[in-house]
């Protein structure tokens, strides 16, 4: 694994302000929290490419997420070195590369400032934003109360949602019950810092459910994809975009997953049709 270096003082992700609630027709003092947004620059060998406002928790996640789905790596050891920065502006990841992935980014460079919650701000092709993604794998099943369950436990898990009701959330749910969550008040970032979890734990993504807890946009589709998922499952319903691209992968995309049920708009084939 590189070698991991903290530079300054990150920022807690949760801030608690002073406000004034009005309730009922009265006036309440008191505070709130509310989860921190810094801008977030990734630096590769030196060279700035992307600025993504984000929470500024599980930093090395998001680094580490964020480089593979965005194919600049393929394996965490492409990363040589990293080290979280904090600066006047915000945070910088500074990472170091091997070689040849070096060479890759080169040839490929592209830089972007997004907002939280935008995940293409900045590509400079349409070939870029419809990249292709690995096929997916066709060998996991689940059944109903699998989806039910791991949709269910989303917010036991949402320790920064509990407290601000302001970030999302992308989980991994197994069939042996673990869980794996990560939030950030970008939908984008939280996947990017799941996907990072996941390979600092060598566990494929293959082997269990992602869970969003927001709309299921392409950009999701696409890291999901690159992450190696085979099953999908949102709170919120896909885009028509999101549900071609799951397509045309082999994902198998369920959405609108609440209490009484769910969705399935690609690839039924790993869903039982049984309770």
């Amino acid at each position: 694994m590189f070698a991991l270096e903290t530079v300054g003082v990150v920022p807690p992700p949760v801030q608690c302000v002073r406000r004034q609630a009005w309730r009922n027709g009265s006036a309440l003092l008191g505070e709130r929290s509310l989860a921190e947004e810094v801008a977030v620059a990734f630096s590769y060998d030196g060279m700035a490419h992307a600025v993504l406002m984000a929470t500024p928790d599980d930093l090395e996640d998001f680094a580490l997420g964020f480089s593979r789905t965005e194919g600049i790596i393929m394996a965490p050891a492409e990363i040589t070195e990293l080290a979280v920065v904090s600066v006047a502006d915000g945070i910088v990841l500074r990472m170091r590369l091997t070689g040849d992935r070096a060479d890759v980014l080169t040839a490929r460079r592209r830089r972007f400032v997004g907002p939280a919650g935008c995940g293409m701000c900045g590509i400079v092709s349409l070939a870029e934003a419809n990249r292709t993604i690995p096929l997916a794998s066709r060998d996991f099943l689940v059944s109903g109360p699998d989806i039910a369950e791991a949709v269910a436990g989303l917010p036991a898990g949402q320790q920064l949602n509990r407290r601000t009701q302001a970030v999302h959330a992308a989980a991994f749910w197994r069939k042996d019950r673990s869980v794996v969550l990560r939030e950030d008040v970008g939908r984008h970032n939280a996947l990017d810092k799941l996907a990072g979890a996941l390979l600092r734990a060598d566990c494929s993504a293959a082997e269990g459910i992602i869970v969003l807890s927001s709309r299921i946009s392409i950009e999701l589709v696409q890291k999901a994809g690159v992450m190696g998922a085979t099953i999908v499952v949102g709170v919120s319903a896909p885009t028509a975009l999101a549900v071609r691209a799951a397509e045309s992968i082999g994902l198998t995309l369920v959405g609108i997953a609440r209490d009484d049920g769910f969705e399935v708009f690609t690839h039924p084939e790993r869903v039982a049709q049984y309770w």
